[in-house]
């Protein structure tokens, strides 16, 4: 226990550490006038104690040599802004808490960081506690999933961000913890916790909804705890209706947790979409400063880009799925070619591409190995809805690279068990039954999907990866 306790310690430090570098490197970085401009809108106002609003006069004024916003359709307060549904609320509530402590100066975004730093760090040892329920007699690899999940570079960098990401990743694996905790030992605290981690990861990213349901239903059915779901569900509404009474009041008609699904169907779809984040469309609906009317427009938009080619449905989700899988270059691409990071040799520029871009290819691919090892359980149960719920929503909406990392911890706890189960256990089970040797080929399939989804992913981009490590690739300014 001693010695368990110890590793804890040593592996959130070391976390930690890692994290608190790069945000210590960039103390004086101001934030881009995207998402994180929206979330830091929200702070300041919910901490001045104007509400959950955003686009106050002086917000506006920022932003009008870029956006020409639509103030016709909305009641506008100059001074306080527009009440808003269409973010998830908690991330802003978050950094309002940390605003009211230490306020709303040029040193907030340092102090948030600082704070996102420590609960990013809380990953790495959560990582091992989930690794030990799932896989109890392999306590070598639940150390060394906790070493990925400590060391991986994107992870480490993400605290600089102000992205929901920050919470989300945390909360989610949290709840998983306690849902295996539940199986285990089935007590109405655990049921609860559970209940109110995935509530706070819905109200931060409101995409993990579907699992929230399923957890209930694995509660229920799976290990046939039917008070706990009851219990589990029960912190799960009391917590989420408030919020959705809110929003549908303030919209006259009942609306969820945030009302942005118009527009991301909007960017999903439209023709010059491929399926992820796409610059030129993403600022078509951004004037409409009233929520509803921009999420009606922006749903009865793309299913007119549906009706009109719905031959593009198919192509686009498969798009979306490489997405997902993708390797994690976009961020490199725009801070580098937007002269962010200034002009870098391309020798040194291939390192940093390869410590930011292997690790995924490893980890993702081992982890696939991994799922050949993994025996069917209640927990391994939960383990498969909760991937296959995380991958789904973003296959028919919109998709990025970076969204693969909501589920990187579970992916290194599988990649763990593949390297210390080795090539000999997957032999095994190849002998044990058919159902099994279908398995292992399902694996094998899997990883060659995945290089061919790089292969072609590096070949579609060749012509902006050449311009990038060409003399003037710091300058080629590709957008986001």
């Amino acid at each position: 226990m001693k010695g368990k306790f110890t590793f804890h310690r040593k592996i959130f430090l070391i976390a930690l550490l890692l994290r608190v570098i790069p945000v210590i490197l960039t103390r004086s970085l101001g934030i881009g006038l995207d998402d994180m401009f929206q979330y830091d809108m929200l702070a300041r106002s919910l901490a001045s104690g104007k509400g959950f609003r955003w686009y106050a006069y002086n917000d506006l004024k920022i932003l009008e040599p870029y956006v020409d916003f639509d103030l016709s359709s909305l009641e506008y307060d100059s001074e306080k802004g527009v009440l808003t549904s269409f973010r998830a609320p908690f991330y802003p509530i978050f950094l309002a808490l940390i605003y009211s402590l230490i306020g709303a100066g040029v040193e907030r975004f340092f102090v948030v960081r600082l704070v996102q730093a420590g609960l990013n760090a809380l990953i790495a040892p959560l990582t091992y506690h989930v690794s030990q329920r799932l896989f109890p007699s392999s306590e070598h690899a639940s150390i060394t999933a906790a070493w990925v999940v400590a060391c991986y570079p994107l992870l480490i960098i993400y605290p600089i961000g102000l992205a929901t990401e920050n919470l989300f990743f945390l909360f989610v694996l949290s709840s998983f913890y306690f849902l295996l905790l539940s199986s285990a030992e089935p007590t109405t605290k655990h049921f609860f916790l559970a209940g109110l981690f995935l509530a706070l990861s819905s109200l931060t990213r409101s995409v993990i909804l579907p699992f929230a349901g399923l957890a209930t239903a694995w509660s229920w059915i799976i290990i046939k705890q039917r008070r706990g779901a009851i219990v589990m569900t029960l912190t799960m509404l009391v917590m989420i209706v408030p919020w959705v009474m809110r929003n549908s009041l303030l919209h006259n008609k009942l609306t969820g947790i945030e009302s942005s699904m118009g527009y991301n169907l909007y960017l999903g779809y439209h023709p010059d979409s491929d399926g992820s984040f796409t610059f030129g469309p993403s600022l078509d609906l951004i004037a409409i400063l009233d929520d509803a009317e921009r999420d009606r427009l922006g749903t009865e938009k793309a299913l007119k880009f549906i009706r009109t080619e719905p031959d593009r449905f198919l192509p686009l989700a498969l798009n979306r799925l490489g997405f997902f899988f993708g390797l994690e270059k976009r961020a490199l691409i725009y801070l580098y070619s937007n002269n962010l990071l200034g002009y870098i040799p391309k020798s040194i520029l291939l390192t940093i591409a390869s410590i930011l871009l292997l690790p995924f290819v490893v980890v993702s691919t081992s982890a696939a190995l991994g799922l050949a090892l993994a025996r069917r359980r209640p927990g391994t149960i939960l383990l498969y809805s909760l991937l296959f719920l995380c991958v789904l929503p973003h296959i028919f909406i919109l998709s990025e690279d970076r969204f693969h990392l909501a589920i990187l911890p579970y992916l290194a706890i599988l990649a763990s068990q593949a390297w210390t189960g080795g090539w000999r256990g997957i032999l095994i089970r190849w002998q044990e039954s058919l159902s099994d040797k279908i398995a292992v080929s399902l694996v094998v399939v899997t990883v060659l999907l995945l290089f061919l989804n790089w292969g072609l992913e590096l070949f579609r981009d060749a012509d902006k990866i050449t311009a990038l490590l060409g003399p003037h690739g710091n300058q080629t300014h590709f957008p986001y």
